[in-house]
């Protein structure tokens, strides 16, 4: 029985390996290659400015992109301040839909071609707003009052009730009654 039970175990973890095999062989090319392009940022609305580089194009470090995926079409990366570096910058059109897009940028040393991911979205960073105004309760006002007599005086009230409050508990803590 126990013999059984280890058969199919072994069978699947085969099935496991090779298929994990067969996903190496079927990697991308370019992932291969050692190169990736790094989108900066990585989520922009449309309308917004994008840059892209990549250390992946060797020491010439120039590349032909293209971001025709999200309707912006060609753009150059030319050699940065950092050596190997290739930095390029594109904007993402005004009628870009909502999506993940694939840019791509073919080295111009070799044919080495980089691949990065652009993520459009349609929300806009919203501020912080502070309440201001009454909540409509029924049951009359809650608007604050600013003024700094009238707060002066509510505290003065608060302070003589608390001073009475105590004194009062006071005696009538030690008997003599109130």
């Amino acid at each position: 029985m126990r013999r059984i039970a280890r058969r199919p175990a072994r069978a699947m973890a085969g099935a496991v390996l090779t298929a994990a095999a067969v996903g190496g062989l079927a990697a991308p090319a370019y992932a291969a290659a050692g190169g990736s392009l790094e989108v900066n940022p990585y989520s922009v609305q449309p309308g917004g400015q994008v840059t892209v580089n990549t250390k992946g194009c060797g020491k010439k470090a120039s590349a032909a992109g293209d971001a025709s995926a999200v309707g912006a079409g060609p753009f150059t990366l030319a050699p940065s301040a950092h050596e190997g570096e290739a930095v390029g910058r594109f904007r993402v059109p005004e009628s870009a839909q909502p999506g993940t897009y694939e840019i791509v940028a073919q080295c111009a040393e070799g044919d080495q071609e980089v691949r990065g991911d652009l993520v459009v979205t349609l929300m806009a960073a919203q501020e912080q707003v502070e309440p201001r105004g009454s909540v409509k309760t029924g049951v009359g006002g809650s608007e604050l009052d600013r003024d700094p007599v009238k707060t002066a005086a509510g505290v003065a009230a608060l302070a003589v009730a608390a001073a009475g409050g105590t004194w009062l508990l006071h005696r009538r803590a030690r008997g003599d009654g109130i």
